[in-house]
């Protein structure tokens, strides 16, 4: 099983800044290879700078689903339309105005 760090509320990856019932993923941070629930819980957690997934990391498994602790290649993940491709559950579509903090692609 995964470690998710942060200020987690529960074991499906949602934490004190994004708790919906869609907030179940986290993200595995190329800086530092830990998983956090979010980029304020990195934040709150580590004094270096984020290091983004750039383009040539499309196929590196980086996104968990606190479901089903499925972990997605980032381009499954931004493919997937919301959902987990192994368990179904829906993610967060706000998420998506976060990609800058996590990826670094040109789309």
């Amino acid at each position: 099983m995964v470690k998710i760090h942060g200020a987690l509320v529960d074991e499906q990856a949602r934490c004190v800044h994004y708790h919906s019932v869609l907030d179940i993923v986290a993200i595995n941070f190329k800086c530092c290879n830990r998983y956090y629930a979010c980029y304020l819980c990195h934040a709150a957690s580590e004094s270096h700078e984020v290091s983004r997934w750039g383009t040539t990391d499309l196929r590196q498994r980086a996104v968990l689903c606190g479901i089903c602790n499925n972990v997605l290649e980032i381009g499954e993940y931004l493919s997937c339309n919301f959902a987990c491709l192994s368990c179904g559950s829906q993610f967060n579509p706000g998420c998506a105005s976060h990609y800058d903090l996590y990826f670094d692609l040109v789309r």
